[in-house]
């Protein structure tokens, strides 16, 4: 893993905010040193002022460090030529909200001067993969917050850039958006790109990142690959399945003559993601279609008795309305 090569770097990094008279008023971050390889998911996690949004300005070059060092394809954050190579989806969307969104994309599209037949040929297939055929010529102040999201995401890929730089990219959204969102993150780190990313989501940083880096008030407390830093050598997990309450019993009671504490034994539970995913994409396409047609219509009760209601005086049982 050393040997491969490091599109970002950060060495001693540090940010010192000052009051109107040049007094150093908060250290952000804290002597910041890690890197970023090509070809990887990375995320930079931690509480609500740890320090991650000031790491990702530094690192797009929107604020200038105290001290230290950072290097973005190999150039300074505020080099012009590295801009055009990398792509930025920010936590808050701010678009042009009376453009739609090819208009949207061949805004940002002229702004790193791609010409006319690339820009059109990225803008369709950004448009076709983010699945907004249908409103693509619908203004933006009429998309929801999920279309929002990924037409400014979609903006984050219009140079085709070789790192990607995403800040909270599922925050607010629903599970299935998601979803495509974490199998869109995937699906460029397949293709090469280098993804730097922030997020308050844990579970989609874990299922999703390679390594991680968690900051907390400013400083570096944990960085390495999420599979080392999970494990816990200490503990042990292990999941059967037909496993009879006999059989569980007995291996409890064989754990603890080996001197093993029981800390957990129950059954298997599914995530609430896993629940309703699976309920939602497996339901039908319209109500009423998992019915089955032959099912006779259930009988009339007496309110509040149960029992079957009486037909009419006068009228034969079947075939009554």
């Amino acid at each position: 893993m050393n040997d491969r090569e490091r599109v970002i770097e950060t060495k001693n990094l540090t940010k010192v905010y000052k009051d109107f008279w040049g007094r150093p008023r908060l250290k952000a971050l804290d002597a910041l040193t890690m890197d970023v390889h090509r070809g990887e998911i990375f995320a930079i996690i931690g509480p609500n002022g740890s320090g991650k949004t000031t790491t990702m300005k530094l690192l797009l070059g929107l604020l200038f460090p105290s001290e230290g060092e950072a290097t973005v394809l190999g150039r300074p954050p505020t080099d012009v030529a590295t801009k055009a190579r990398i792509g930025f989806l920010p936590e808050e969307s701010y678009l042009y909200r009376f453009l739609n969104a090819d208009e949207t994309l061949d805004f940002y599209g002229r702004l790193f001067n791609i010409d006319a037949a690339t820009r059109r040929k990225r803008i369709d297939e950004l448009i076709d993969r983010f699945r907004m055929t249908r409103a693509r010529k619908r203004q933006i102040r009429e998309y929801s917050k999920g279309m929002v999201r990924r037409i400014s995401f979609a903006q984050a890929l219009i140079n085709d850039p070789e790192v990607v730089f995403l800040d909270e990219p599922t925050s607010g959204l629903d599970p299935i958006s998601q979803r495509e969102i974490k199998d869109l993150i995937l699906e460029l780190r397949s293709k090469g790109k280098t993804v730097f990313l922030s997020s308050h989501l844990l579970a989609d940083v874990q299922e999703i990142c390679d390594r991680i880096a968690i900051i907390h008030e400013g400083k570096l407390r944990e960085y390495g690959a999420v599979k080392d830093i999970l494990v816990r050598r200490d503990h042990v997990t292990m999941t059967f399945r037909n496993l009879s309450d006999d059989a569980r019993a007995r291996l409890e009671e064989l754990a603890r003559q080996q001197g093993a504490a029981i800390v957990d034994s129950r059954a298997t539970v599914e995530t609430l993601e896993d629940v309703f995913l699976r309920i939602v994409k497996g339901a039908p396409a319209e109500p009423g279609l998992d019915k089955p047609k032959d099912e006779p219509p259930s009988a009339a009760v007496v309110p509040g008795t149960g029992a079957p209601a009486k037909a009419p005086e006068g009228q034969p049982e079947e075939g009554r309305k």
